[in-house]
């Protein structure tokens, strides 16, 4: 039996890289993506997942969120993922359309649509889901889990205290933390173990067909970003929060409660986690805090290959 997934993603580099890993695995079933700002413009992230999925003629669902996050600014992160949102490789215009309902429409629809419970893997900002949430009180029940990328226990990458995707949408962090629903927290505590060297991106171009090369193309200009900050490879995020929904035997995790900061000065966007119980509240999140690396790798490249 396929679980049934959607993914809310803001492609990005790991993100699209994410997508193809899950459309290539067979353990689960993808009904629909939605598409959320974040490492881009709502506009540009959308024209990104358009084309990969094209590129890899991959016919599924896709819809657009909101343009901005529930109640602030948007932020991007141009430096990190290029003005495009996806730099690196040259990939034609999409010829997969966007539904002509929101992000939020599409996943009630297959949400209630389904006879299974469904999976969400959010990988960006978490508005669509918190919205879905606030709109649609009455399909919680019928989600598993929420295995999502975001949040640190220790520390940050967007401020010191902050993950990038937390950080801009507290409020919609907020939303889905307290929800009730069993959340997978796959941070930057693992996926900064989650990491894809010189020697990986090789094997994955050495593959062939045009969607392993694509990737080690997306690969080569993350690594650019990354060798900058001093990374001996490239941190893999995204794939990390689809890779725990195929196989989590891959990961370790802790239970913990998890808490979102919404108002403060220095540490708007943490996830606050009561890593040592002092609260005794509920422990709300599987937190992940550790990869076995080669394991992942090895599905990275399985999945590629799977496009040849």
């Amino acid at each position: 039996m396929r679980i049934p997934v959607i993914i809310d993603c803001d492609p990005g580099h790991d993100d699209a890289i994410a997508l193809l890993l899950a459309f290539a695995n067979k353990k689960i079933d993808v009904k629909a993506v939605t598409i959320v700002a974040g490492n881009q413009t709502q506009e540009k992230t959308l024209n990104n997942a358009l084309k990969v999925l094209s590129f890899a003629d991959i016919e599924v669902p896709v819809a657009k969120g909101d343009d901005k996050p529930l109640m602030r600014d948007l932020i991007i992160a141009p430096e990190v993922h290029g003005d495009s949102g996806l730099d690196g490789p040259e990939l034609p215009e999409p010829t997969l359309k966007a539904c002509d309902i929101s992000a939020v429409e599409l996943i009630a629809k297959t949400v209630k649509e389904s006879e299974e419970k469904v999976t969400l893997i959010p990988t960006g900002a978490l508005t669509n889901i918190a919205k879905f949430l606030l709109c649609y009180p009455e399909l919680k029940g019928k989600i598993e889990r929420i295995s999502l990328m975001g949040g640190a226990c220790f520390g940050g990458n967007w401020t010191p205290a902050a993950e990038f995707n937390i950080l801009v949408d507290p409020e919609a962090a907020d939303i889905v933390f307290k929800s009730g629903i069993p959340i997978t927290m796959c941070g930057l505590d693992v996926t900064h173990k989650a990491l894809i060297y010189q020697e990986d991106v090789d094997r994955i171009r050495d593959l062939g067909g045009k969607v392993a090369v694509m990737v080690a193309e997306l690969l080569d200009f993350f690594s650019k970003f990354h060798g900058q900050m001093g990374f001996e490879g490239s941190p893999l995020h995204d794939p990390c929060a689809v890779a725990w929904v195929i196989d989590p035997s891959i990961m370790t995790t802790k239970k913990l409660h998890v808490a979102i900061e919404t108002k403060g000065e220095h540490t708007l966007g943490a996830t606050v986690v009561d890593y040592y119980d002092v609260l005794k509240k509920e422990k709300n999140v599987d937190v992940v805090f550790d990869i076995d690396r080669e394991r992942f790798v090895d599905m990275l490249v399985e999945a590629m290959q799977q496009y040849n």
